[in-house]
């Protein structure tokens, strides 16, 4: 497209994915968020937890000078711990609940304007206890953040059966879902990640239209799904181009490309559009960054 890209959405980067070191709410954090922050071609970021509060309030002032848009991603306090918030277990759901309420308080402290959380894994003999206890958790999430402000809560969709092996999951029981939560809680929404959809096995076009209604946010990044025995497979987000990838400027050109048609990129609204891309093995993340926006760029101009 000849006219911007800023014109239809927020160009942003997940800070804890670009700079893993982070990951845990430590580390390099300070540093890292400047630099981004520092980067005109960014205009939204995606933090996670940040441990110390005397960290969070330093970054909290970066952002507020650098004119950002900020989102939260809780995924790490679960990736990281082993919390299932579709744990059949109540005190383990319990636990993780209070670990994403607790990402909610950090996420309005921040300024965050969306907060994203993910599904845990399941039995499939279970499935559909896994299922309501997740319905469970999300009405109480959603009404947590609505009781605090106006912050928006998203599910994103990951792989059921390879990697995080996450209930939503396949595109028609996120559909089933989203319908079931947004039918009380108007906050809420789905994320979508153009890395996820070789390992849900779902073209751009079945990943997407059935729940086009329901999509408040959007990742673009890489998976390797050849081989098991292959570096970065799974979902281990590698740069775009790594060796036998599924996802470059043509797979984004398609993504953004029924975004775009579906309304969700929109002059009226811009939403946030993150790389989701972590650097592999010794890779150097400012490289990998570097090359994510040529990737953006020349497929922006194809879309």
């Amino acid at each position: 497209m000849q006219e911007s890209m800023y014109q239809y959405m927020k160009v942003g980067t997940i800070h804890f994915m670009s700079y893993p070191a982070t990951m845990k709410g430590e580390g390099p954090i300070l540093e890292t968020v400047e630099k981004i922050a520092g980067d005109p071609y960014f205009n939204a970021i995606e933090l996670t937890w940040i441990k110390d509060a005397s960290v969070r309030k330093a970054v909290k002032k970066i952002l507020d000078q650098s004119h950002m848009t900020i989102s939260y991603g809780s995924q790490p306090r679960h990736l990281t711990t082993g919390l299932n918030i579709n744990d059949l277990d109540e005190a383990g759901r319990e636990k993780a609940l209070i670990s994403l309420k607790e990402g909610i308080d950090e996420a309005y402290e921040l300024g965050a304007v969306g907060f994203a959380f993910l599904s845990g894994k399941y039995e499939e003999a279970t499935k559909e206890q896994s299922y309501q206890a997740l319905v469970k958790s999300t009405k109480e999430l959603c009404r947590y953040a609505a009781s605090k402000g106006d912050m928006r809560v998203a599910l994103e969709v990951f792989d059921y059966d390879i990697d995080k092996k996450s209930i939503i999951g396949p595109v028609n029981l996120a559909k089933r879902f989203a319908e079931e939560i947004r039918a009380e809680h108007d906050n809420f929404g789905l994320l979508v990640d153009l890395s996820h959809l070789p390992l849900l096995r779902e073209t751009v076009e079945q990943a997407i239209l059935p729940v086009k209604d329901y999509i408040v946010h959007a990742h673009i990044g890489n998976a390797v799904v050849k081989d098991p025995a292959l570096p970065a497979y799974g979902d281990a987000h590698p740069r775009f181009g790594f060796p036998n990838s599924e996802n470059d400027v043509d797979q984004l050109v398609s993504f953004l490309r029924v975004l775009k048609e579906i309304g969700f990129l929109n002059a009226k609204n811009p939403p946030i559009v993150s790389f989701e891309v972590k650097p592999w093995g010794n890779e150097d993340p400012d490289l990998v960054l570097a090359g994510c926006k040529r990737v953006l760029n020349e497929a922006w101009a194809r879309v």
